[in-house]
């Protein structure tokens, strides 16, 4: 390795490690790594603990997959080390996507502009690195409910969700099939755009995957917007969140036109995507999380009783109190003399859902709305919430998670020193959309 790329590495980790000691964005970091050339040489780069490094330790922040060290990159990870970049290590996670705040889980990361909030989840030491970084930083984060945006937003980054199928999730520990998509936090806007261009595209490993040409997303910044944007408002946010989200309409109004700027409902979506989305992931989780029994990965007891005793006992032990609830709640909708009335009845209701958005975006190229109805809260505040206020913080964010449809946060100023953002929204593989939609608000 040439000596000058040698020190300026070494530099770096050692800027990440005192990061880390002071904000615990990391679960664990990488050794030192020699580059190659490619359009990410020079850039360094944080992956979410659920996405498989080979030879990393990969728990998804879970105690039970302590020690899981995967025998293979994931299809996002070998992209972005062919094209040069320096893995810096596995950011710190809700225990596999459970959570909006990244305290399920050991190792809690503290928000970059107060140690005593929360960086948002699942994904928040993605977002917190990022913002920290004084290096070129491009994080790899996922999101089932609204784990890349809620966190970005938590700590003042770009965080890109893609079209579902757009980016391959051969790798990714699963929480919900049918939800989870690799996506991409950076600072800049052209950074979010450089990431995604290189983990997007088919890859036949993901049987989600969608055969859609490769696209260079990074053209698309600084592209003029033309299109026309809907508005969609939610009751009880915090009026310092909604204060900065008005005062960027009014100047979308003022550079589009007001007729091109207009209010819209989604009464599904509105009304009932969060329920849908809480039977649904956690269906979903409760079939994806049966492997994890102590035989196969991660940790194992000494069997000593017959194997329902001992899968009973691997499991009460190593899994937390929030993946156990969210297990029970799944198990239960699957159960016969439920399916019909909660799992079946969500998929009829996520089929309106998604029928809603695409009549929406036959006459409007763009949605807003916030991303979290708070500023980040402190963890002491946290604490007095319940599970179902926990929930509700995801009322925004699951609608187009349910949809698989691209969003983005959009950094807005600083309220009391804390970050807002608002979110965009667009049709399916529309993510061309959504940088230009964020190229023309940085400009205002």
């Amino acid at each position: 390795m040439p000596k000058a790329i040698d020190n300026e590495i070494n530099k770096v980790i050692a800027e990440i490690k005192k990061i880390n000691d002071e904000y615990n964005y990391f679960t664990i970091l990488c050794n030192v790594q020699e580059r190659n050339t490619g359009k990410l040489n020079g850039y360094y780069v944080s992956v979410k603990d659920c996405i498989c490094v080979k030879d990393i330790e990969s728990t998804a922040g879970s105690e039970i997959l302590k020690g899981y060290k995967p025998v293979f990159d994931a299809t996002v990870v070998k992209k972005i080390k062919e094209e040069g970049a320096v893995i810096i290590g596995k950011t710190s996670q809700d225990e596999f996507g459970f959570g909006g705040f990244s305290i399920n889980t050991k190792i809690i990361p503290k928000n970059p502009f107060d140690k005593e909030r929360s960086c948002g989840g699942s994904s928040g030491g993605a977002a917190g690195i990022t913002q920290k970084a004084a290096f070129k930083h491009i994080a790899l984060a996922e999101s089932t409910g609204g784990s890349i945006v809620n966190p970005a937003c938590f700590c003042g980054v770009y965080g890109l969700c893609p079209t579902y199928g757009l980016v391959s999730r051969y790798g990714l520990i699963d929480y919900a099939n049918s939800l989870d998509k690799i996506g991409v936090m950076a600072k800049s806007i052209e950074d979010t755009a450089l990431g995604l261009s290189i983990i997007s595209g088919y890859d036949e490993k993901d049987s989600t995957s969608v055969k859609k040409k490769q696209e260079d997303y990074t053209t698309y910044v600084n592209q003029k917007f033309n299109g026309r944007i809907g508005i969609l408002n939610y009751e009880n946010v915090d009026s310092k969140v909604n204060e900065q989200i008005i005062k960027t309409i009014e100047k979308l109004k003022n550079k589009l036109g007001s007729s091109n700027v207009k209010e819209i409902k989604l009464p599904y979506t509105q009304k009932y995507s969060l329920a849908c989305y809480y039977i649904l992931a956690c269906a979903e989780a409760s079939t994806n999380l049966a492997k994890l029994c102590g035989l196969r990965y991660g940790k194992g007891e000494k069997l000593e009783d017959d194997m329902n005793k001992y899968f009973s006992s691997v499991r009460s032990k190593y899994f937390s109190s929030e993946a156990k609830r969210r297990i029970i709640l799944g198990t239960f909708t699957r159960m016969a003399g439920h399916r019909d009335a909660y799992y079946i009845k969500a998929l009829k209701v996520r089929t309106k859902i998604i029928k809603e958005y695409k009549k929406a975006f036959s006459e409007i190229d763009a949605i807003l709305s916030p991303v979290v109805p708070v500023l980040p809260l402190k963890f002491s505040e946290i604490k007095k919430l319940s599970p179902l206020q926990n929930y509700l913080m995801d009322i925004m964010t699951v609608g187009p998670n349910l949809a698989g449809l691209p969003h983005i946060n959009m950094p807005l100023k600083l309220v009391d020193n804390l970050p807002t953002g608002i979110m965009a929204i667009a049709d399916h593989f529309e993510e061309k959309k959504l940088i230009q939609l964020c190229s023309l608000v940085k400009s205002l």
